[in-house]
């Protein structure tokens, strides 16, 4: 099919092998699941990208194998002496010629769709010096008459890429930078424009591509929203019930229920993890990284409250904020600001007895059931500090999850970081937050309208933090 009859702008991306265009295709489709190695011929046949969006295709990418034996190749083009204006029929000749040969399996597979119609994007390594073995790829490329790009790639530290553009120069219409690992939304917005520079009838789908770009990005910011909404929802809203043997609860049935109604709650964080990964393409991240995404920080932990948690005046101002606290309320509004390691174990009525801490999630409490069945129940949350732990937490995984490249393949490590609590919340935000986590900690729920409201309020947070990455 020719690129004129597509209604999306497709593109090959060739070169060298060991270029780094599989990294190049993975970060530009938003694609994870494509073999990027430093092995030469981890890419045997050209293989298609297309990034989607509501199920149209933004722009198409092919993937392809390197040049292995390019010289050969232009001597049996050069061989055929024919004006330029025909150059590309004999580049159709060699396809048709050589197709089942295997000396040329390679430039078969990677001409292929740009004979087929697909804009060049030449990948070529500026952290090695310019060869000009080089020379009989891009003049095969010339060969094919169609428009073409070239973009340089740092794999290493050293920087050759001066001489690079000066040879490139002479063979291509647009020559750029670009480095896949660290990739962000404004260079791949700069890429899609350039392309849109190469052929004057592309101009119009490429740019109709970068609205549906930028559009798709608000997408996945308000899905991303909605995603921590619920675990919020949830988390807050959460009762654990645990049936009784007996008409008493003795201590291994208060910790068993402690640890269930704890291990939900990692449960619905590690499940907002993944969705979250889902949603910015990432896919295959969840098997390389650690249950809980953060190395030796426990939702439960010192280091979770540290980072993430409120302090005992931005409590205080959370108390302040939905009414005073006494009596076991103050446990629960100081219990856990500095460790948050325990869960409830809080009055317990019934003829149990009563029990006081001050690690406190919720109050456990035992409870009647029907046919005289006993059983204990904890939740709603009632710590204050325990929903800007897991906000905190879940806000921070989203941002580097969404600035990660897709062309990554190592672990996803997440270290700490002191400042980022400081980056999002601040006094107004926190009163604006307390309001909603009041309403869910009473047991009462919400209606669709305040959980838009929660959602709005989230990916106005998650866009300012977008912004400073």
């Amino acid at each position: 099919m020719k690129q004129t009859e597509t209604k999306h702008p497709v593109f090959a991306v060739v070169g060298h092998p060991n270029k780094g265009k599989s990294a190049i295709v993975s970060s530009l489709a938003m694609d994870d699941s494509i073999a990027v190695s430093n092995i030469p011929g981890t890419t045997y046949r050209r293989q298609s990208y297309p990034l989607k969006v509501d199920g149209k295709i933004i722009y198409e990418l092919y993937d392809t194998p390197g040049f292995q034996r390019a010289r050969q190749v232009l001597a049996w083009l050069k061989s055929h002496d024919v004006s330029a204006d025909r150059r590309h029929e004999v580049v159709q000749a060699f396809l048709n010629t050589h197709r089942d040969d295997s000396r040329f399996h390679d430039e078969v597979e990677l001409l292929t769709p740009i004979m087929e119609g697909a804009g060049i994007i030449y990948v070529v390594d500026a952290s090695k010096p310019y060869g000009e073995e080089c020379e009989a790829e891009m003049e095969i490329l010339r060969w094919t008459g169609q428009p073409s790009m070239a973009l340089i790639n740092h794999i290493d530290k050293e920087d050759y890429s001066a001489e690079w553009k000066r040879a490139l120069g002479g063979y291509f219409q647009i020559i750029r930078t670009y480095n896949p690992m660290q990739t962000d939304m404004h260079q791949q917005i700069a890429i899609l424009e350039s392309m849109a520079q190469l052929r004057e009838e592309w101009t119009v789908q490429v740019k109709a591509s970068i609205e549906f770009f930028l559009h798709y990005r608000e997408q996945m910011l308000e899905r991303s929203a909605a995603a921590i909404t619920r675990l919020m929802h949830q988390a807050l809203s959460h009762v654990e019930r645990l049936a009784l043997a007996s008409e008493n609860a003795n201590e291994d049935d208060k910790a068993r229920l402690k640890e269930r109604y704890k291990a939900y709650l990692r449960t619905e964080e590690r499940t907002t993890q993944a969705e979250i990964e889902r949603i910015w393409h990432h896919e295959h991240l969840h098997a390389e990284i650690t249950p809980m995404g953060f190395e030796q920080m426990d939702l439960f932990s010192e280091e979770s409250a540290s980072v993430f948690g409120l302090t005992r005046k931005e409590l205080l101002i959370s108390g302040a904020t939905t009414g005073a606290v006494t009596g076991a309320g103050v446990d629960l509004l100081f219990g856990g600001a500095t460790f948050l390691l325990g869960g409830a174990i809080g009055a317990v009525v019934g003829g149990v007895g009563a029990y006081v801490a001050f690690d406190e999630l919720s109050e456990v409490k035992l409870l009647g059931k029907r046919l005289g069945k006993r059983y204990l129940e904890m939740g709603p949350m009632q710590n204050r500090n325990f929903p800007y732990i897991l906000l905190g937490r879940i806000l921070y995984y989203t941002v580097m999850v969404a600035a990660r490249s897709h062309a990554k393949r190592d672990s996803l490590t997440i270290a700490m970081d002191s400042t980022f609590k400081e980056r999002w919340l601040d006094e107004k935000v926190q009163k604006s937050l307390e309001k909603y986590h009041k309403q869910w900690r009473s047991g009462k729920g919400m209606d669709d309208e305040m959980l838009k409201s929660y959602e709005a309020l989230i990916e106005k947070i998650l866009k300012k933090l977008m912004e400073e990455l």
